[in-house]
This record gives C-alpha cells, structure tokens and sequence, in this order.
C-alpha cells in the first residue's frame, strides 16, 4: 500500500533521513521505532508532503506522491496524527470532527460514524480547549478518520498517557484496523507497546534503517540490542 524507496532527507549539511526503503502493506498494523532523533516525525513528513525529500520517492497503492503537497496526500488516502496533540481549541469536538469530514470531501453521516466509533457523544458539544489529554487525542484522531483516509499514521499517540490510557487507545488502534480495514502505521518509543500491537516493524537509527522485521524477532537482533535496548530498559525500570 505505501512504499518509500531511497528516501533520504537533508537540511543544510545534516542528513535527518539517509536512504531509507521499506513497504507498509494493506491492511497490517506496521511500527517505527528509534532514539530521540533516529529520523521518524522526519520521515513522516516527507511521506505526508510537509518536507519534499532531498532524494528517493513515496508511493501510495502503486502511484507516486513525492512532490504532492500535504493536502493533495491527505485526499489521495493518507491521513496523520501529531507527536503533540493539535486541535482547533476554541471549536467543539463535532466542529473539530467535521474540519476533517469537509476537508476529506465526506458527508455528514461520516462525523456521527465517528462520534458513535469513539464514543464522544457525552462531549459532542464541548470546546477542545477544556478537554483531557486522552480525550484530546481521540479528538484528533477522529478529525482524521472523518477524512476517510485508507491510510493512518499515528506519531507516539501514546505519549504522555497512563497504562489504563495506553491499553485503551490500543485498544481503538486494533478495532480501527480490523473493523474500518484501515493501514495503520504507528511511530513509537517504546518497543513493547509495539511488539504487542504490530505484526511488522522498522527500527530507526542516525537516519538510517537498522532493522525491518517481524515485531517478535526485534528484540533478537543485535545491532538493535547495541542501539536502542540499552534506553529502552532503562525506560521500562523508570516506569516499573
């Protein structure tokens, strides 16, 4: 469904992305994961148009969208979330929900689907402003869905929530791909929460891809034992 092909990206002399090639296939549920600064948010913007790559090319279900801007991507299939959670604050959650239909050309009846899928009814009316976190991102990410995007790429959607959070939203990730049919792919810091949700997975380092596999046979690999366990534990003692 999506595959890059030699992407790299440079900003002045720092190459952020060096010729980075992988497939995402229908259907499946793909990770990203990496240090601080492995090149994942940057990749996710050369895909999704915001940066134009420096060299290589992005396909999307077979045609190429490497110099298409971020709007022509999103209407092509393509829809994204954000690291931070972005919303329109002083809109309601509908309003905020039906943003994303009009922009994805959908009708009315696409936003109630959502509101129903996430249920966010209790907060229909309510400003984005004064919402939680977790809620928050529901909202953004319903924003999206109403696209009526085939492809969905979340960037560390868990970040900053508590484990009951963690579970729940993987929870909404897993029915959006088996009962929407939705591609996911998701960017994520810590390794376990994507060996439990993925089937496939990609490991970032300096911009560079370390290791493309199944989510189970990361954890074998040793370039990626060197790399990136050493933090990841230390981040799973933190949290224990």
């Amino acid at each position: 469904m999506l595959e890059t092909q030699g992407i790299s990206k440079n900003f002045g002399k720092l190459s952020a992305l060096s010729d980075v090639s992988f497939r995402v296939e229908q259907g499946e549920i793909f990770g990203i994961a990496g240090p601080n600064g492995a090149g994942k948010s940057t990749l996710y913007n050369v895909i999704t148009g915001i940066y134009p790559p420096s060299a290589g090319k992005v396909f999307f279900e077979g045609h190429e969208i490497s110099r298409l801007r971020p709007h022509q991507i999103c209407q092509h299939g393509i829809g994204r979330t954000y690291q931070i959670p972005t919303t329109f604050h002083t809109l309601s959650v509908y309003d905020n929900l039906r943003v994303g239909a009009t922009f994805g050309g959908q009708a009315t009846a696409k936003i109630h689907q959502v509101i129903d899928f996430l249920n966010l009814h209790a907060r229909a009316n309510t400003p984005a402003h004064s919402l939680d976190l977790y809620t928050t991102k529901l909202v953004m990410l319903g924003a999206v869905l109403t696209t009526g995007c085939r492809l969905l790429m979340l960037d560390e959607p868990m970040a900053g929530l508590s484990i009951v959070e963690i579970q729940a939203f993987l929870e909404v990730v897993r029915r959006i791909n088996q009962e929407w049919g939705l591609t996911v792919i998701i960017i994520e810091h810590l390794l376990d929460i994507l060996i439990g949700v993925t089937g496939r997975m990609m490991i970032l380092h300096d911009g560079s891809l370390l290791y493309l596999g199944t989510s189970q046979g990361v954890t074998q690999d040793r370039r990626v034992v060197e790399v990136y366990l050493g933090s990841y534990q230390e981040a799973s003692d933190d949290r224990d």
